[in-house]
């Protein structure tokens, strides 16, 4: 089975001037992967922006989205000024929220640079496929559990310390992947920011895990993404490999905090992140 083509894959219908409805790929029973979301109101504020490009978006996930059933997208145009335009975008369904975002994009505009160094790592072509690494992991797991790892993917990701899925154990703090998407993207830079923030997803939460040996299939452990937060400090083309390093500073209250940076490969900082999630065990009932 090929993997989904993002660019088709995310793209919406426009119902009215500011409103938009799209549709997830996979409508087997559970979530709506959130990056999806994220990506998708993002775009929706892109159609109502001209020549301008996002430099930051903060966002809430208030309900668990139902894949099996459309998205409906209302844009509000808060403000259009002079150098800066900022978007609020809602995410409905069933007549209820179940995330909103809010966006803000300037014009291109020179000013003072400087940037944190990418952290050292392997590169890319030293790291196996972290498909083919879950191929392996998936022997003697759970059912359902190989058939989530088992599905096709359409970011490629290259794990520095994979850790299997299904073996507890320690970790610090702290993860590095390569990622890119499969498929192109073409010219348009907005797609690319969309893509990326779909990716800037993955991975996260379960960075905050990893001090604690639990993992998505251990016994009574939930977990959800809260909020994220996402900067994009230059253009980036994520048709090629990209350095995502993560480290999570806290976890308390039964909430995990994790920060994260996109380096491109020659060693570019293109974005910056934020999330926080829940992780916690469940009480025996």
């Amino acid at each position: 089975m090929p993997s989904e083509s993002l660019p088709d894959t995310l793209q919406l219908e426009r119902l009215e001037v500011n409103l938009f409805r799209g549709t997830t790929p996979d409508t087997s029973p559970g979530r709506i992967f959130g990056g999806q979301v994220i990506a998708q109101s993002l775009l929706a504020a892109y159609e109502t922006v001209e020549a301008r490009i996002c430099h930051s978006m903060h966002c809430y996930f208030i309900r668990p989205g139902d894949p099996t059933v459309p998205i409906v997208f209302e844009v509000d145009r808060s403000r259009d000024g002079g150098s800066f335009t900022t978007r609020r975008v809602i995410a409905i369904q069933h007549g209820q929220q179940i995330f909103n975002l809010a966006a803000s994009f300037q014009v291109a505009e020179e000013g003072f640079q400087h940037e944190a160094p990418m952290p050292a790592a392997p590169r890319w072509q030293e790291l196996a496929d972290d498909a083919e690494t879950q191929k392996k992991a998936m022997q003697d797991a759970p059912e359902e559990a190989r058939k989530w790892l088992s599905r096709p993917r359409p970011i490629e990701m290259r794990s520095v310390d994979s850790r299997t899925y299904f073996k507890d154990g320690p970790k610090d703090p702290e993860s590095q992947v390569w990622f890119r998407a499969k498929d192109p993207i073409g010219d348009d830079q907005h797609m690319h920011q969309v893509i990326l923030a779909y990716a800037s997803d993955m991975n996260l939460l379960s960075t905050s895990m990893r001090p604690h040996g639990v993992h998505w299939q251990t016994p009574g452990f939930q977990s959800a993404s809260l909020d994220h937060a996402m900067w994009f400090h230059r253009p980036a083309n994520f048709n090629n490999w990209h350095l995502y390093a993560q480290d999570s500073p806290s976890a308390s209250g039964g909430r995990g905090f994790i920060r994260g940076s996109i380096y491109a490969e020659d060693g570019t900082l293109v974005a910056s992140v934020a999330q926080e999630g829940l992780i916690r065990m469940r009480k025996p009932k």
